[in-house]
């Protein structure tokens, strides 16, 4: 087996708003945006990012010993994560070829102020191309950021997005509503562009919120993935995906464990229900799933017996780099630990042919 056919990809790690630079929007914004947008201003000891007079969160390094990178003992300044020569270098320490990446909208920020957010959005793509992926374009793939505040908005930024060389974009998900025949605009343009659009895990609907050295953290991290139910039942059951066949979608970060369990109720009850209903797809939400939809996952001990349930052709692992649940820097021993008994052709899918293929990569 030669060298490419030993790869890894990543297919979801995150650069948070902690790590970005500083000086990202204020360099790329004009005019009244240029004060609005995200910037870095001093408060006491700590420095804070803000957009308008919303704080958005801290600036530097807000992981430290707990995130991956200071477990494994490398000196951060809190922004490595947005340096892709460091970044490259991360990546070949963990023996990993390629990273698929989720900017600071995975997790949120919030712009509410429509033209604001369309220009701080469109800043982050360009700077996401220009400045980060360009230094390794075969080997780093930061996502474009999609406005929530209209179809055409977003529609027209993801053409964008493709233009100017993105692999694939991020909407926040829990600020629209998918089942809204108006977002088949966007959903049009995903099939157009073939650029797969992602749905992360965020906040979601749950009371508990992640609460760092607290209870709440492991908590909040064991429901997390099953955020993402509501979004796949509703692009299933209101017919967007049949609507768009060539649609992508990915449901990032939201683990196997569930989706076996759920996409065979989605199936009982589209038979239970068809025909009594004002709507039912022709296909089975099963064949929906297998057709169009792909999961990440990181260390997942039942993923080997769960993987071949709904087949292998729509899970892809991933590091979570640099998050306190990241498998970095031991990332083929966890790879091991979750899918040694799948079989090498399962298991290549699974670790590189699936997101190599999804987003375009040289595999």
């Amino acid at each position: 087996m030669d060298a490419a056919e030993q790869r890894i990809y990543s297919c979801d790690d995150h650069l948070d708003l902690g790590a970005v630079p500083v000086d990202l929007w204020r360099s790329r914004l004009s005019g009244k945006f240029a004060e609005r947008g995200p910037r870095v201003v001093e408060k006491g000891e700590r420095r804070l990012w803000v957009c308008d007079d919303q704080v958005l969160g801290v600036s530097g390094n807000l992981l430290g010993a707990v995130g991956a990178i200071g477990r494994a003992g490398i000196e951060d300044d809190g922004f490595r994560a947005s340096d892709p020569g460091l970044r490259i270098q991360d990546l070949d320490r963990d023996r990993i070829w390629a990273s698929v990446i989720y900017g600071p909208l995975a997790l949120g920020l919030p712009i509410a102020d429509p033209s604001l957010q369309d220009a701080c959005y469109a800043a982050w793509n360009d700077w996401a191309v220009q400045e980060f992926n360009s230094v390794a374009p075969d080997r780093l793939a930061l996502l474009g950021f999609l406005p929530d505040h209209s179809p055409a908005a977003a529609a027209a930024e993801l053409e964008r997005c493709a233009e100017i060389g993105h692999r694939g974009a991020i909407i926040d998900v829990f600020g629209i509503d998918v089942a809204d025949p108006a977002w088949d605009r966007l959903w049009r343009a995903g099939e157009e562009t073939g650029l797969p659009i992602s749905f992360h895990l965020k906040g979601g609907t749950a009371k508990l919120t992640y609460r760092m050295g607290r209870w709440q953290a492991p908590a909040f991290a064991t429901l997390a993935p099953m955020q993402l139910d509501e979004p796949l039942v509703s692009m299933t059951f209101s017919g967007a995906l049949e609507r768009h066949p060539g649609l992508k979608l990915v449901l990032a970060e939201s683990g196997i464990g569930w989706l076996p369990y759920f996409v065979t109720r989605m199936d009982h009850e589209w038979e239970t229900y068809r025909g009594k209903i004002d709507f039912s797809t022709e296909l089975k939400p099963s064949e929906l799933f297998r057709r169009q939809v792909f999961a990440t996952f990181e260390e997942e001990p039942l993923g080997q017996t769960l993987i071949p349930l709904l087949g292998a052709d729509h899970f892809m692992w991933a590091s979570d780099y640099p998050h306190p649940d990241s498998t970095f820097p031991n990332s083929q021993r966890a790879i091991d630990e979750a899918l040694g008994k799948l079989s090498a052709e399962d298991r290549r899918k699974v670790t590189a042919v699936n997101c190599a293929r999804l987003y375009g990569f040289d595999a």
